[in-house]
C-alpha cells in the first residue's frame, strides 16, 4: 500500500513539472546546440540519500521527498512543486559502514528544490531523518540536455559526453555530474526533457 501511494505521490508531482512550475532560477553563459553553461542563483533542497541502481534509487528516493512535500506526518502546509528532480551519486561507503550501506552500492542523492522565498528558518522541519534541507550556494553548471528515457547506460553515455564536452570547452569540473528530470513517467520519450550537469569554475 505504501509503495503504491508513494507512486500516486511521484507521479502527482511529476504530472506538474509540465504545467509551468516554477525552476530554478539562472543565466545562460554560454549555448552551443545541446551544451549549456548556466549561473544559477543560490537554491535551497529537500533531499535524502539511497543506494542502488540509478533507476530504483530514484523512485525509492522520492517517496521521503514527496512525504515532506505534501504535508504527511508534519506540521504546515504543503509545499508547492517544482522541477526538476535531480539526482546525483553519493560516494561509495566504505568497508567498515554498516551492513545496509554496502561498499558495493551505489548511493544516489535525490532531491527537490524548494520554491524561491523560503529560508532554512521559514521551512517547515522534516519529520522523516532521511529528509534533510540543504541550501546550495549560486554557481556555474555546464550542462548537457537530451530527452529520451533516462535509464542506467543513458545516464552513463550522457554523463561521459557532459565531461567530454566540458573538456572540449576549456572548463573544469568541481564535482562529479548530476542529473535532472522535468517530466511525468507516462510522458512519451520523444518528448522528456532530461539534464546532466555539472559545477564547473567561473572564468
Amino acid at each position: 500500500m505504501k509503495a503504491i501511494v508513494g507512486a500516486v505521490a511521484l507521479l502527482s508531482l511529476g504530472a506538474c513539472a509540465t504545467v509551468g512550475v516554477e525552476e530554478p532560477a539562472f543565466n545562460i553563459v554560454s549555448a552551443d546546440s545541446d551544451f549549456e553553461v548556466r549561473d544559477y542563483a543560490a537554491v535551497i533542497v529537500a533531499e535524502t540519500t539511497v543506494f542502488g541502481e540509478p533507476v530504483k534509487a530514484r523512485n525509492e528516493g522520492f517517496m521521503p521527498l514527496a512525504d515532506y512535500i505534501f504535508a504527511k506526518d508534519r506540521e504546515g502546509g504543503k509545499i508547492s512543486m517544482t522541477a526538476p528532480v535531480t539526482q546525483a551519486p553519493r560516494e561509495r561507503i566504505a568497508m567498515t559502514a554498516p551492513v545496509n550501506q554496502q561498499a558495493s552500492g551505489n548511493g544516489w542523492t535525490i532531491s527537490f528544490t524548494m520554491p524561491a522565498g523560503y529560508t532554512m528558518d521559514s521551512l517547515p522541519t522534516p519529520v522523516d531523518p532521511a529528509v534533510r534541507l540543504t541550501e546550495y550556494p549560486a554557481r556555474r553548471m555546464a550542462v548537457v540536455k537530451f530527452s529520451g528515457l533516462a535509464g542506467d547506460a543513458r545516464m552513463e553515455t550522457k554523463r561521459r559526453e557532459l565531461l567530454e564536452r566540458i573538456a572540449s570547452a576549456g572548463l573544469s569540473p568541481a564535482g562529479e555530474p548530476a542529473f535532472a528530470f522535468y517530466d511525468p513517467p507516462w510522458t512519451l520519450p520523444f518528448l522528456r526533457r532530461n539534464e546532466v550537469m555539472v559545477e564547473v569554475a567561473a572564468k
